[in-house]
């Protein structure tokens, strides 16, 4: 039955056309198998990528990762992690892929271990909003002041894009992951509200919604409620291309 499922995929990806991949996907098929008891959502933006995988029947947190993407040719595709919990070794490497599309799924083909491996994802969603973009957070008020920071080896993200957001606090440099969560979300009209799908570091806190006040100041997005815990918060998070990955590449 896998062969039988794989060999049609491998047929129509002949006919590889450019496809847009900003968005979310999800991932649904490994080797010919369906994907059935874990959720795997992807997040791409701005040439940065993130996941995380939860199983379905309880919602606990697997793992997560992401970093930046970038295209070379008609159909490589390179993975370059910023964080992984399921292999801390990939952090600061790279991996390369064989990528086609067939309508909206996406084909990747690598080897793991010797073994060669297929994966298929579905675009879910392209929805486009003000918010869509991956983000650093840059400042935070307190006592009301703002007190900026400058984004290093140790930084929080937050990828949104397709109606899907995640957020990373982790450390390149040694590897640390602080933590993440993610799920869908709504901003219009200066109301943004999450609804949580994972969260590391406490799966019951799956299925809660919150909602925040914001504004996109000179570029810079504007986010105000109160946290997970009841704590009122006042934060900025500014493009991560501007804020982090054009000043390193300057170093």
């Amino acid at each position: 039955m896998k062969t039988l499922l794989i060999i049609p995929l491998l047929f129509f990806s002949i006919c590889v056309f450019a496809q847009d991949l900003e968005g979310a996907w999800k991932l649904t098929h490994i080797n010919g198998d369906p994907v059935k008891d874990k959720e795997c959502i992807k997040i791409y933006q701005d040439g940065y990528f993130a996941y995380g995988n939860k199983e379905i029947s309880n919602n606990h947190f697997l793992g997560a990762g992401g970093g930046t993407y970038m295209t070379e040719g008609e159909d490589s595709y390179v993975e370059t992690f910023d964080f992984n919990t399921l292999d801390p070794k990939k952090i600061g490497t790279s991996t390369q892929y064989t990528q086609s599309f067939v309508d909206k799924k996406m084909v990747l083909y690598y080897t793991k271990k010797g073994k060669n491996m297929i994966e298929i994802w579905e675009k879910i969603s392209d929805r486009d909003d003000d918010l869509n973009g991956t983000w650093v957070i840059t400042g935070r008020k307190r006592d009301g002041e703002i007190n900026t920071m400058t984004p290093g080896a140790r930084r929080t993200i937050k990828i949104l894009g397709g109606g899907r957001f995640q957020w990373i606090a982790f450390n390149s440099e040694t590897k640390e992951f602080s933590g993440t969560g993610g799920g869908t979300y709504n901003a219009e009209k200066g109301k943004y509200t999450e609804n949580i799908e994972f969260f590391s570091r406490d799966d019951s806190r799956v299925g809660a919604s919150l909602g925040f006040d914001y504004a996109v100041k000179n570029g810079a997005w504007h986010h105000s409620g109160l946290s997970s815990k009841g704590d009122p918060i006042y934060e900025i998070w500014s493009n991560y291309r501007k804020a982090y990955l054009d000043k390193l590449n300057k170093e």
